[in-house]
């Protein structure tokens, strides 16, 4: 489990074909790597990955098939900068919301303005998100938590503090960007729950208008 709270800017080292997968070599930046363990997790742009190799001065994870497939990771290359954060511990302070680095989709960066010394941005993400994701509500966009500040269909509009530019790779971000998208926890689970004894249905799928109303949570 993660924050949402990037602790440093790195940049990947190298991106080593092995075996049909890749191995990811990252340079840390200011990340304290005192504490980390071989096996331990890192969040790579919101990816939780495990850690394999610790020379020194970075670490070096392996990055599977379906990792590749399902994130932005693909479009990383020597030199890239990206977000970290390490695993959380029971005394962490939960600075941002609660993460767990298991990315749902790849959202675009739609358009990029200033504002007085912020930045905005719009992101669409995939049609299937759209219904987790709120008004004031939590997502997480290459491994940083952050508030949607507006909605409007599978768009949504983040204000970025000069601080999370500073501290984020968000100030490189340009329209066209993909990014890693991960919906807040307690939307996933509430939808599962809403399905109730459904949920153990093979067909049981989104909830739907009509499935809130036939089940009580809708007022006619």
């Amino acid at each position: 489990m993660f924050t949402g709270i990037i602790e440093s800017i790195g940049s990947i080292r190298a991106m080593t074909p092995k075996g049909g997968d890749v191995r990811l070599s990252v340079e840390t930046g200011k990340l304290d790597l005192g504490d980390v363990k071989l096996g331990d997790s890192i969040a790579i742009n919101g990816v939780c990955l495990t850690v394999i190799e610790l020379p020194g001065n970075g670490f070096a994870a392996d990055v599977s098939r379906e990792t590749l497939d399902c994130t932005a990771m693909n479009d990383l290359k020597a030199g890239s900068p990206v977000n970290l954060e390490k695993a959380l511990t029971p005394t962490t302070r939960l600075g941002g919301h609660l993460v767990s680095g298991h990315v749902d989709g790849v959202g675009e960066v739609v358009s990029r303005s200033e504002n007085a010394r912020a930045v905005e941005f719009r992101i669409r993400a995939p049609k299937e998100l759209a219904k987790y994701i709120a008004h004031k509500g939590s997502i997480t966009v290459d491994g940083t938590s952050l508030t949607v500040n507006a909605v409007n269909g599978a768009e949504f509009e983040l204000t970025i503090i000069p601080h999370t530019l500073s501290e984020t790779i968000m100030a490189s971000y340009q329209p066209g960007r993909r990014v890693n998208l991960e919906v807040d926890l307690l939307a996933r689970y509430l939808e599962r729950l809403l399905l109730g004894e459904k949920a153990a249905e093979p067909t049981a799928g989104n909830i739907t208008e009509s499935f809130l109303a036939a089940n009580g949570y809708l007022k006619s």
